[in-house]
């Protein structure tokens, strides 16, 4: 019987996560900010380094390390798929192979472009650098980055600012390093990863596959849990650690170019559980209200699962094209003090969290983000025109040529009371994007 109940709202949160695979718009927006602030990042230098030069330098090092990392998984991270044994990474490889073995030991998408590259800030000039189109460095079909032309490429052995590298590699887990590696998404790497079948998202969807990666739904009711126990299976965690792991050993080992690239990696993770929409399945639905919408679905009424779900995804993009263009703004006018900015620097709750731990994903980041879910969808309700939030029958997407920034909000009060609600999640991201380096950069 209970079966037989569950399968719609199975079948309603699978079809909501398929709308919503990325979470902060523009990582490296925030990134500057968060950790601009830290005279070990800000004053930092660091030589431009090949992976392929990484690997040949380290390929030792790298296969014990990742073993003893895989170890850690198993035992330590909840619904853990483990990595089939064949993928481990081997250092007596052939040179020529190198990048591709090391990419399948991450699980990572094997035509990830790892390019060498930066981002610049935008309106800066780059005098004598070519800007790279976006299929240089991202792998996704559709790209991601409205800011394509604010890439440029670096040399090996050149010298750049260390918050620039990781910055810049904060956004790049988004450039395709997550998607085809479920085994029903119809590529090569999904059928040997051992990741199993994608738990939720459209597996035909390239961007949609990520889906799993960069969301955290620890926080649900336990009657949303037993309705559909694949929401369990999300894997921030493990990115996380992961990449957390590797910075550390290329610190250790002086090669400061890839630890903080893979600081930069580790960070978008941290980022994404710090946005509400990552962290609860449907902000602004309770539970008896969700089960109730299930039930009037298996009678046949299916309009209200469809609204409910539409709703959502569309306040989620709402939010982040709001942040992406407000933040965009102000770098373009060199606005500092913009109050979303100046928030990413804010360091007065630094000390209640200040280092992160392999709980924090769990335990501190994305339970902040839980609590906040339901506020802020109400919250983009009230701030802006019916059209975008209230009404099911509109469809947005990241991809819609719009501003919400710029639009006409219903009241200055209500503009007021929205910027002091993603101010705050500006200053919890900053505030954990900190105490990730903290952990990294420790002895």
């Amino acid at each position: 019987m209970f079966d037989r109940l569950r399968r719609p709202l199975c079948a309603s949160l699978l079809l909501l996560a398929a709308q919503a695979a990325q979470a902060w718009s523009g990582h490296t927006l925030l990134t500057w900010q968060a950790l601009g602030m830290l005279p070990e990042v800000a004053q930092a230098r660091v030589k431009v380094e090949r992976l392929e030069s990484f690997i040949a330098a380290e390929g030792a090092g790298l296969e014990k390390l990742l073993q003893e990392q895989e170890q850690w998984a198993r035992t330590n991270i909840a619904n853990y798929p483990a990595r089939p044994d064949s993928l481990a990474f081997k250092a007596d490889g052939d040179t020529a192979s190198a990048r591709q073995r090391l990419l399948q030991a991450l699980r990572l998408n094997p035509q990830s472009r790892v390019a060498l590259y930066v981002e610049v800030r935008p309106g800066q000039a780059t005098p004598g650098k070519p800007r790279l189109p976006q299929v240089d460095i991202n792998a996704l079909r559709s790209g991601t980055s409205p800011r394509e032309s604010n890439y440029v490429p670096v040399n090996e052995g050149e010298e750049l600012a260390a918050l620039d590298v990781v910055a810049s590699a904060s956004y790049e887990p988004d450039f395709g390093l997550d998607i085809g590696l479920w085994q029903d998404n119809g590529t090569p790497q999904g059928s040997r990863y051992g990741l199993g079948s994608q738990p939720f998202g459209n597996p035909k969807l390239d961007y949609g596959s990520q889906a799993p990666l960069h969301m955290g739904f620890y926080h649900e009711s336990a009657v949303i849990f037993a309705a559909a126990g694949f929401l369990k299976r999300t894997l921030p965690e493990y990115r996380i650690e992961l990449f957390r792991t590797l910075a550390r050993h290329a610190f250790k080992t002086g090669h400061a170019y890839w630890g903080w690239r893979f600081t930069g990696w580790a960070m978008h993770y941290v980022q994404d559980l710090t946005q509400p929409y990552h962290a609860r399945v449907l902000p602004g639905v309770s539970t008896a209200r969700m089960l109730w919408i299930n039930a009037m679905a298996m009678a046949g009424f299916e309009q209200g699962k469809d609204d409910a779900i539409q709703l959502v995804s569309n306040r989620h993009t709402v939010v982040e094209n709001y942040q992406l263009n407000r933040m965009l703004k102000a770098y373009e006018a060199n606005n500092m003090d913009d109050l979303l900015l100046k928030s990413l620097r804010d360091a007065t709750r630094d000390a209640e969290h200040p280092v992160h731990t392999p709980g924090s994903p769990r335990d501190v980041i994305s339970a902040e983000a839980a609590r906040a879910a339901d506020a802020l969808d109400k919250m983009l309700e009230q701030a802006f025109p019916p059209e975008y939030t209230s009404d099911p029958r509109r469809s947005l997407s990241a991809g819609d040529s719009m501003d919400m920034y710029a639009m006409a909000l219903k009241s200055a009060e209500q503009h007021a009371a929205l910027a002091a609600d993603v101010a705050r999640l500006m200053a919890n991201a900053g505030r954990h994007s900190r105490a990730l380096v903290r952990s990294i950069l420790a002895p």
